[in-house]
């Protein structure tokens, strides 16, 4: 859910499933929306409308948002539901066959919602309004405020890989972007709210620029001259695109966090040749080492699919070794999920439910060994932390500029501020670090 509060005399609601693109995009749909009279819905009010952004990553997001749409009708029965996103892009005609659905717009039409809205409050006539993938062209900008420290930047969308698992490319179109200028200006907006960090986010953002004579580089370094905003990260990026010098700069930068998402999917080459990713382990490894030999106290998050179409059992064994000897900080696990039309369904060897669910919670207890370990490095040291606004059984909590989230005794006064905080122990379910505040 959004968090601006936007005020008019009719309600919207709004539920965003997905990636933090989705959610960046949604806050700036209900801005939009906002400013032609649609406040956000308050606890214990009916809305008049209902926003649902959607994904499709897996048939289990598929599932999700098809489950949310049925229950929010049943429960606001009469009140128009607009479905967008990369479901409502995918699976149009699904998603208007459920029940209270008034419109349906793809992925590339959040920003038009209030023209069908309009549309659909004159003549009540449901409509569907999705652009071929292939003529998607135009980049929507976004930026969203999450916790009103931590704002999302959407500095790219699309994507031209075409991974043999994936459909994001026929969700979001071909690989476009912003421009260095505009998204200087966007940030420069965020720092005169307030905002102290900005997390970059996109679809495949290493790709920034395509087609045109601006690189991510040269946005990283346009952004960090930025002045009151104290930190920047950046989300998922493929490893053949996290160049070593992009890596040696942020080592160098003031305002680029030691932070590093990095997407691997397979620890085996051979899977890897046949999800039709564009590295191989050696090059991973690579990039891992240079981070750590650079900026040694880097968070490194890997995302890996377990039991995808092909991962043979001595395949598997391969690359689980492979994932167990990166020096990482914790692992972001995805049972591999069968999509209509993609190329894996060419790749004859299946893995069957029951071995992928244990090849997933074998990587999930890995992860778990991954994050102990890296968070023990930094038990009794200082680090700088953003603290953030919610106040939670008497604590309020931030992350490090290493991505490590601490609790600290609640203070307002500390809310949006960057503190120094001395890491004491980690919580039972090691996903919280207990901290005391240097004063």
């Amino acid at each position: 859910m959004i968090d601006e509060k936007t005020f008019g005399t009719r309600r919207a609601l709004y539920v965003t499933f997905g990636c933090k693109l989705n959610f960046a995009e949604t806050s700036t749909v209900a801005r939009l929306l906002g400013e032609r009279g649609f406040s956000r819905v308050q606890k214990g009010e009916r809305p008049d409308m209902i926003v649902v952004n959607t994904c499709s990553v897996t048939e289990m997001a598929d599932k999700k948002c098809r489950q949310t749409i049925r229950s929010l009708s049943k429960r606001y029965p009469g009140v128009p539901v607009v479905v967008t996103g990369c479901y409502a892009q995918l699976k149009s005609e699904e998603a208007a066959g459920l029940p209270g659905v008034a419109i349906v717009a793809g992925s590339d039409q959040k920003l038009r919602l209030m023209d069908y809205i309009d549309q659909w409050e004159k003549t009540h006539e449901p409509q569907r309004v999705v652009t071929a993938t292939k003529d998607i062209r135009t980049f929507d900008p976004s930026c969203s405020r999450g916790d009103r420290t931590r704002y999302f930047l959407k500095v790219q969308d699309g994507c031209d890989y075409y991974c043999s698992y994936c459909t994001i490319p026929y969700a979001r179109g071909r690989s476009r972007s912003g421009s260095i200028a505009s998204l200087v200006e966007q940030a420069r907006g965020v720092a005169a709210e307030g905002g102290r960090e900005i997390v970059l986010t996109g679809v495949n953002i290493g790709d920034f620029g395509k087609g045109t004579s601006e690189t991510f580089l040269d946005l990283i370094k346009a952004l960090d001259a930025v002045e009151g905003i104290e930190r920047y990260r950046i989300s998922s990026i493929e490893p053949n695109l996290l160049s070593d010098e992009i890596i040696e700069w942020v080592a160098s930068s003031r305002r680029f966090m030691p932070h590093f998402h990095i997407p691997l999917q397979a620890g085996d080459d051979e899977v890897l040749r046949l999800m039709r990713r564009h590295y191989d382990t050696e090059l991973f490894a690579h990039r891992i080492a240079t981070i750590r030999r650079l900026i040694p106290d880097a968070f490194i998050g890997v995302d890996v699919i377990a039991g995808a179409r092909g991962e043979t059992p001595e395949r598997w064994e391969r690359g689980l070794e492979f994932i167990k000897g990166l020096d990482i900080s914790r692992l972001h696990v995805f049972p591999y999920s069968e999509r209509p039309g993609t190329r894996a369904l060419e790749i004859d060897y299946v893995v069957d439910a029951a071995e992928k669910q244990r090849r997933t919670h074998q990587l999930l207890r890995l992860s778990e060994e991954k994050l102990e370990g890296f968070t023990q490095r930094f038990m009794g040291q200082t680090r700088p932390m953003l603290v953030e606004h919610t106040v939670k059984e008497g604590r309020m909590s931030g992350f490090t500029d290493n991505y490590l989230r601490v609790s600290l005794p609640a203070d307002p006064q500390l809310a949006n501020r960057v503190v120094m905080a001395r890491l004491t122990e980690p919580t039972p379910d090691g996903e919280e670090i207990l901290g005391d505040l240097l004063h």
